[in-house]
Formats: C-alpha cells, sequence, structure tokens
C-alpha cells in the first residue's frame, strides 16, 4: 500500500511537470512531443497496474493460508462408556439411544453426554467405533444410526453354552456439518453397562 502510494506521489508529480510545460508560454519548441517524461508516466502506470495485481493476489494468499490454518486446528475426537455401576443396561420394548456417560475423551466437545448423541462440527471423514459386553443368556444388539438411518450394527444371539458375549464394528462415513449420530439398543436386547466395557467412539479423520 506504500508502494502504491508513492507512485501515485510520482505520477502525479509527473503529469503536474507535463502540463506545466505545455502550459507555460516562455516553454521553447512547444510542439515537441514531452519525452522522456510522458514514457515514464506510461510506465509508472504500468508498474502501478502490476502491483495491483499482485496486491490482490497477495491478499487472495492470505485468505488461503487463514483457511487452511483454520482446517489444521480442528480436531474432533472422543470415546466413552455407558459407565452404570456393573449392571445390565436392558432389555426394553423398543430401541433405546444409549447415554455414554463415562467419557474419556472429548476434544472438540461433539459428543454430548446427555443425550449420547454426536454431532459433526464440520464436514469431513469420520471414524466411528463401537463395542459391547453382554451375558450370554441374553440377545445383545447395538445399532449406529445417522440421522436416524441405520449404518452398522453388533448383534450376538442367546446362548446357553457361555456366559459372556463380546461384540465390535466401526465404520468410515463422510459426514456434513450438524449430521448426528447415536447408538441404539435393538428393543428386547441388552448389554453390560460399566466404565469399561460397553464403548462408543468416533474421531475427524480428514477435514473437507
Amino acid at each position: 500500500m506504500a508502494f502504491s502510494a508513492l507512485l501515485s506521489m510520482v505520477l502525479f508529480g509527473s503529469l503536474a511537470l507535463v502540463r506545466s510545460d505545455i502550459l507555460t508560454p516562455e516553454t521553447e519548441n512547444t510542439n515537441e512531443p514531452c519525452f522522456p517524461v510522458c514514457d515514464l508516466v506510461r510506465e509508472f502506470s504500468a508498474l502501478r497496474e502490476k502491483v495491483g495485481a499482485l496486491e490482490t493476489k497477495l491478499k487472495e494468499s492470505e485468505n488461503q493460508i487463514v483457511e487452511l490454518k483454520a482446517r489444521e486446528s480442528t480436531k474432533v475426537a472422543f470415546s466413552a462408556a455407558t459407565g452404570g455401576g456393573n449392571n445390565a443396561i436392558g432389555p426394553y420394548i423398543a430401541d433405546t439411544t444409549l447415554v455414554f456417560r463415562k467419557v474419556h475423551t472429548n476434544i472438540g466437545e461433539a459428543y454430548d453426554t446427555g443425550t449420547g448423541f454426536f454431532s459433526a462440527p464440520v464436514a469431513g471423514t469420520y471414524v466411528f467405533m463401537m463395542f459391547h459386553h453382554a451375558g450370554g443368556n441374553q440377545i445383545a444388539g447395538l445399532n449406529l444410526m445417522k440421522n436416524n438411518d441405520l449404518i452398522i450394527q453388533t448383534f450376538d444371539h442367546k446362548s446357553t453354552e457361555d456366559t459372556a458375549d463380546n461384540g465390535g464394528n466401526a465404520v468410515i462415513l463422510q459426514l456434513q456439518k450438524g449430521d448426528k449420530l447415536c447408538v441404539r439398543l435393538s428393543a428386547n436386547t441388552h448389554v453390560w453397562g460399566n466404565d469399561f466395557v460397553t464403548t462408543f467412539s468416533g474421531y475427524l479423520l480428514s477435514q473437507d
């Protein structure tokens, strides 16, 4: 900007000299061209246009750098367990959203410990995982839901031969800002609730 101001002053001064030369009665050879001043004026005008174009490109580059830094600073990761005092959760007569209250990590605060929902803070590619532990004498089933659409499941049949079951699943999803995910316990199934075994986790892999 300082350079542009300097150019403006030079141009103004040069033009003033040209005008003075033209209007002064005492000027000799008034019909002769104003060389070399006119050439200097034209050169400075062209240079000023180039400087203006460079300033525009510089501003665009600065905006791109700011955007890239903002993307790099966006970090999202969470991991939580059901809690529950080492007791069975379920069975219920209808599908029930689980609230994972024992939070181990919640970078970016995208997971809501009050509702059990994860809300994507930015568009991008995310990884999600869910695991369960359950007694073998009951059916176990979890559903990962995205905006009320079923994405993946864990499931284990009732058995009289084993006393406990473990299951898990994972998925990579392309999300838009504001997409919501949760884990629902299937109707008439159960999982074991404590701070360690039935969990829900996820993180931002890359931002769009």
